[in-house]
This record gives structure tokens, sequence and C-alpha cells, in this order.
């Protein structure tokens, strides 16, 4: 039996998924990740690869991983981070900005102070940088440490970094920068890269002709999850933050309001990633508060609680501004009320992502899939719903994982 694996690095976990030929999940495996540095990926990696029973371990004939957008390191010549890890909502790139934008096109997706080439403006400018040859997306790194080859990355996790997804080169300005660092060899996501190291493959009784793929981003991942396929259909990840993707005819890129669009196919995956979600609720309730209180809520009822909830300040979308307050107040009398509020705003904030996309060009949504924690939410469901005015549903799988070992899957039977 042929199998496949699917590893997803989220905001706020690990997690592998095994999945056969015909899709059906064959086991699964999660960790948290409580530390941001790429020491504790590495041990999350290992510990999700030894708790994958050996029998299917056996099995699997192709690897993918996906990582958070826009998540970066530096790496020396052997592949060891000089120093820790940008986050992709680290927006120290902020200082960056008007440089870049004498730099960048106009609006472009890099004139964001989360973007990876802000970030690795940035970074140019501190001492270690001296040690660093090769930058890598979270997802590029990880898969290096299965397959051992450094600089190789795909279009998805590049798109931030100024990578031209249309003409599938580095444009012209981006090489004009002669930044001495080793940009990344860039694939069509799930590629093959190489087979997966001699080492790892006898510690952990992977068969050696097992092939290691490029990537993708971890919003994408759902998406391919979901079930989604036609223009009109969107995704949202309701994780630790709120994530929406809408499958389009239309490129959109507006960097005014962090809209971006990823090449999927003949068509365009166009969207934007807010810093509201499920990690707010989490800084508030327990996950059986959330659950009991959401209960008693009427989703018919509109709150009349206004609010922006953010963890800290800045957003990247629909409000694309890394200074942006939070606005968490007034709190109401009752912890009811005040998830009320919170649900309701971080659906208005869903809703007006929507109507800004469908406003610049994009198809219009039909239907939205929803993935993530948030999916199981009922009540949420409802109160969002009101605000679409669209049918929402539950996506066919809500781990992204899933969608990346669907992604491994796909190409590896197309490359045979």
């Amino acid at each position: 039996m042929d199998l496949y694996l699917g590893i997803d690095y989220g905001t706020s976990g690990a997690r592998a998924v095994v999945i056969d030929e015909q899709g059906n999940v064959q086991t699964e495996v999660r960790y948290p990740l409580q530390k941001k540095t790429a020491q504790h990926w590495s041990h999350r990696l290992w510990s999700l690869l030894a708790d994958i029973p050996e029998p299917l371990r056996q099995q699997i004939k192709a690897i993918a991983i996906n990582g958070t957008s826009s998540t970066v390191l530096l790496c020396d010549g052997a592949g060891k981070p000089v120093d820790v890890p940008l986050l992709y909502n680290d927006a120290r790139g902020a200082v960056v900005l008007e440089q870049l934008k004498e730099i960048a096109p106009p609006n472009h997706t890099v004139l964001s102070a989360t973007s990876s080439l802000a970030k690795l403006l940035w970074m140019s400018q501190q001492p270690f940088f001296a040690e660093a040859r090769y930058l890598l997306h979270q997802a590029d790194w990880l898969a290096f440490l299965l397959h051992g080859q450094l600089g190789i990355s795909d279009y998805h996790n590049a798109l931030k970094l100024g990578y031209d997804v249309e003409a599938l080169e580095y444009p012209k300005w981006l090489n004009q920068l002669a930044i001495p660092i080793q940009l990344p060899q860039v694939l069509a996501p799930g590629t093959p890269i190489a087979e997966i190291r001699p080492d790892i493959a006898m510690q952990f009784r992977f068969h050696r002709d097992c092939l290691v793929c490029a990537g993708t981003t971890d919003s994408i991942a759902a998406f391919i999850a979901s079930g989604a396929e036609l223009p009109g259909e969107a995704v949202t990840s309701l994780g630790s933050t709120l994530v929406l993707k809408l499958l389009s005819h239309t490129r959109i890129e507006d960097a005014r309001y962090g809209i971006y669009s990823h090449r999927f196919g003949d068509l365009w995956l166009t969207g934007g990633a807010s810093n509201t979600g499920g990690a707010v609720l989490r800084e508030f309730f327990t996950n059986a508060e959330l659950e009991n209180l959401s209960r008693e809520i009427d989703p018919a009822k509109i709150s009349n609680l206004d609010y922006y909830p953010l963890l800290q300040p800045g957003d990247r979308f629909p409000i694309n501004d890394p200074k942006l307050p939070p606005r968490l107040t007034p709190r109401p009398e009752t912890p009811r009320e005040f998830l009320h509020g919170l649900l309701e705003s971080i659906a208005r904030i869903e809703a007006r992502g929507y109507e800004l996309l469908q406003s610049l060009g994009a198809n219009q949504v039909q239907r939205v899939y929803t993935a993530g924690g948030g999916a199981t939410n009922s009540t949420w469901t409802a109160i969002r719903q009101r605000h679409l005015k669209v049918p929402v549903v539950a996506s066919v799988y809500t781990e992204a994982a899933y969608g990346t070992a669907l992604l491994a899957k796909t190409k590896y039977r197309n490359s045979q």
C-alpha cells in the first residue's frame, strides 16, 4: 500500500497526517508548539515522525511540509540558523518599508511590515547577517532537515519574498537589490526534490526511495484539504489567526489592504490574513468556556459591541496597519455577552475582507468552507453566515496536514 505524509506547522501546533491512495487517513499525530525556535521545530519534527507507526512509515512514498506564510530564518552554509526565526506576524520590517517603496512596484505584496522581503532587509542590517548564506522559509528549512539540500522553496512560500508567480522567476527589481545571500530556488508546490536522507531513513525506518517534496503554506494546505475547487468558493481558516482564501479567475494584489494572490493551477487564490482570531478568544476563555458559553448565545441576535479583537497592536488584512490598536472595550457584565461581541466582531472582519476582495475584481463569493478549530463552533458559524449571506459549511477535511498529504500524493503520482 502506497502512503503519503503531510506535515503542518501552524501558529500553535505541529501535526502529521498519513493518507493512502484513496485519501483515507491512516494515522494522525500532533504536538503543541510552545517555543518559537528552530530547535523546537526540529524536535517536534522528530517527535512527529517517531509517533507514526513503523509499518506505516515503511510504506510512505512522499512527504510534504507546510509552514506559516512569511515565517523566515537565515542559515549558514551548513543549514544552521544564525539567529532566531522571524515569525509570520513579526512587524519589525516596518522600519525598511520606505526603502522597499523605492524599489518594489506600487502596492506590491512585499510592501508590508511582515513580508518575507521586509524581514530580509531588516535582517541584512543586523550583526548576525555576516554569518548567513541562505534565506529559508519555515517549510523550506524543515524539508531541508529531511532531504539535505539547502536553498529550495516553493512559489507559495516565495510569494511574499517578491517572487513573480506569474512569470515564475525573480523580478529584475528584486535581483537589483544585490543582497549578498542565496535566495531560494523556487519550485512548484509539491514538486519532488530528493530522496529522504539515508540517516533519517535508517533512524525512522522509511524506505530509502521515499521522496521529500516542495511544500506550501498552512492556509493553502487548509484550502486544498477543504474540498473547495470552483471559482467563487472560499475557505476561511479560523485558527489562531483569521485567513481568507477565495478562488478566482482574477489575480488581486494590493499591499494597501494586505491582499495577495497565490497561483493555483489556472486560477488564483486571492486573500489575506488577519491577526484576529482564535488566539484572542483563548486569551479570555478556556476551551470549555468557549463551548459552554457559545451554546448560551442566540446567533440570530445581533451584538451591539463593536470590537477589533487583537492581542497586540497591528493587523495585516483587511486593514494593513502595523500600529492598529486593539479594541476590546467596553467590557460587558457577563462573559457570555463579551464572547458574543468577540464572535460577532471577528465575523464582521471576515465579511469586510471578502467584500474588499470582490470590490477589487475577485469572483463573487458563492460558498465559504471553514477550516481550523473555529469550524466546530456552530454558533459562530451561524453568526458568520448572517454576515456573509452565503452558505457556510465545514471543510471536507479541516487539517492543513491533510491538504499537504494530498499535495504530496498528487505531485508524486504525476511524477511517476
